[in-house]
């Protein structure tokens, strides 16, 4: 394969995993939506989709799907809620913003 043929193949699984994300994010929004709307107060529904949601939150737009149904659950279970914070955390916060955040907010680097 030339470099073309890799630039390609690049291009064209970016272009998938873009489309997953909107596709995502247009399947979990109404679950969201329903889920904030109803007040539900069902643990094992809310907990299922931040975990589906969680794989999704480097697009904009499904972190500010797992944000809200966040502030919701704190509501409900402030310990559970702060170990999906947690799991976001881990999964997409770089150590530059970790710097970054403890360096503008005082903290030590």
């Amino acid at each position: 394969m030339n470099y073309d043929s890799h630039l390609q193949s690049i291009c064209g699984i970016a272009k998938s995993i873009q489309a997953l994300n909107r596709q995502v994010v247009r399947e979990y929004t109404p679950v969201v939506e329903s889920i904030l709307h109803s007040r539900s107060r069902d643990i094992s529904h809310i907990e299922h989709t931040l975990d589906e949601l969680l794989s999704f939150c480097g697009y904009e737009p499904a972190l500010v799907l797992y944000k809200k149904l966040c502030r919701h659950y704190w509501n409900l279970d402030q310990f559970a809620t702060a170990r999906h914070i947690d799991a976001y955390r881990e999964m997409w916060d770089s150590e530059e913003n970790e710097i970054t955040t403890n360096a503008s907010a005082g903290g030590e680097v």
